[in-house]
């Protein structure tokens, strides 16, 4: 009985890996055709033409102690409209720092309220506007300042800390409290509205 077992199974796997072949081998198989479908690229933006500034980079600022004891950032500038701004309010004491980007519109922007919910500690901060990197600038922007902000002047502008071109920061120091320290400085006192 084993004997005529092992027979008939291996008849069967014979049958199973003869059944297995044959048509594929029978019929000539092409490579299928790959055809590189090429999109046209989109036509460049022509080059806007604008009046590189001409004048000196200006950034004012003005910061106010909300009745929360938040610090909110409003300022003017000359840069171009639709620029690109960060905001940072950093705290002297223990360097915690709170950024908003902003964008001017009418030569004006707005920013905050900064710092935790339950409001900001007596002491020194510093705030501070910076036009960020002509390469993330609107294309409107770019053409005014240059590639790299080659058109920018004026005493706030500087290297760009990223190697990324010049870029525009004001700074101001702000004391916020009743009892402001002596400062050997000129500093504005911020006090509840």
């Amino acid at each position: 009985m084993r004997a005529w077992y092992r027979a008939w199974v291996a008849g069967m796997l014979l049958a199973l890996v003869a059944g297995c072949g044959g048509e594929a081998e029978d019929a000539p198989q092409d490579p299928p055709q790959q055809v590189a479908l090429r999109e046209p690229e989109p036509p460049s933006p022509p080059p806007l033409e604008v009046d590189p500034m001409g004048e000196a980079a200006a950034i004012d600022l003005v910061a106010s102690l909300g009745g929360d004891r938040r610090l909110r950032v409003s300022g003017n500038s000359n840069l171009p409209e639709g620029a690109r701004l960060q905001v940072i309010v950093e705290r002297e004491l223990s360097g915690v720092r709170w950024r908003e980007r902003v964008s001017l519109a009418a030569g004006r922007f707005e920013a905050g309220p900064f710092g935790p919910g339950s409001g900001l500690p007596d002491g020194g901060y510093r705030v501070t506007a910076e036009l960020q990197a002509a390469s993330v600038q609107p294309r409107e922007v770019q053409a005014r300042i240059g590639a790299e902000g080659e058109h920018l002047s004026g005493p706030l502008v500087a290297a760009s800390p990223h190697g990324l071109g010049q870029v525009v920061r004001a700074s101001r120091r702000f004391l916020v409290g009743s009892e402001p320290r002596r400062a050997s400085e000129q500093v504005e006192v911020l006090r509840v509205e």
